[in-house]
């Protein structure tokens, strides 16, 4: 080796996840919403994603453990008092690097917490469970719309209702498919890296709404007569009263991002 020629460290998995996310999600257009990337390029994310483990985010053995919360997140999540209860366990996020085209960050939670069933609008998210286990149910809108008379609820199809323990693959979600609805329990204390593409923008129309989701049964219209497989359907209704979630923000202790391609 040459005196005086600095050499570059090697890369840590998040920061080859940020490089490969940079390349692939460009700035959205106020214009138009972003089209999902390359199957190629999900592939090749996932990959990564795939890799990294707790220690590859500065998450130990002495800060898996379920924990008390330090406060209250407040947004437009489930209305009702009752439901706050359920969820009364805090949930910890950790920002590791946002920008207008995506964010990276990890949520973690104790066992039972609950992240409750909401939508990803126009955005393509790919979601790691680190450690631990949780129950993630899912949904996606049919098209058309199927909406039953003088209700406020809309029919979807069920995507996904299962345990995942880790280690296991990341999951991915599109604009229209994949399970773009779906809610998380942890079933055992977990975390979940995920990458949003793009984040969520109040000025650019990316608005979480939250929802409660209803058996089949409950309701009827016109073109839902001749479901074969009621179970695999429910009604979808939005939820617009602001309660009080449980959630603190954690202080991130892995590698940082080194903005190498702005």
């Amino acid at each position: 080796m040459a005196w005086g020629v600095p050499t570059r460290l090697p890369s840590s998995r998040v920061q080859t996840l940020y490089e490969l996310c940079k390349r692939t999600f460009p700035s959205p257009s106020s214009a138009a919403p972003p089209s999902p990337p390359p199957a190629s390029a999900v592939r090749a994310i996932s990959s990564i994603m795939d890799t990294i483990s707790p220690v590859d985010v500065g998450l130990r053995d002495d800060n898996l453990e379920d924990g008390g919360g330090h406060g209250f997140f407040e947004s437009s999540f489930m209305k009702g008092s009752a439901r706050a209860a359920r969820w009364a366990q805090p949930i910890t996020y950790l920002h590791i690097y946002e920008c207008d085209a995506f964010s990276i960050g990890i949520f973690c939670l104790p066992t039972s917490a609950v992240i409750p069933l909401h939508d990803h609008p126009g955005m393509t998210v790919l979601s790691k469970i680190l450690y631990g286990s949780m129950h993630v149910k899912s949904y996606d809108w049919i098209e058309p719309t199927v909406l039953p008379s003088n209700q406020p609820v809309r029919l979807a199809k069920l995507h996904t209702d299962n345990v995942l323990t880790a280690p296991c693959p990341t999951t991915v979600l599109y604009p229209q498919s994949g399970g773009n609805l779906h809610s998380f329990t942890s079933v055992a204390s977990c975390a979940v890296l995920d990458v949003l593409a793009p984040p969520y923008s109040e000025n650019d129309g990316r608005v979480c709404t939250y929802f409660h989701d209803y058996p089949f049964s409950s309701f009827s219209a016109e073109r839902t007569k001749m479901v074969d497989r009621p179970d695999d359907y429910a009604w979808i209704e939005a939820i617009n009263s602001p309660v009080n979630i449980y959630m603190r923000p954690g202080m991130y202790t892995g590698p940082t991002v080194q903005d190498r391609l702005s």
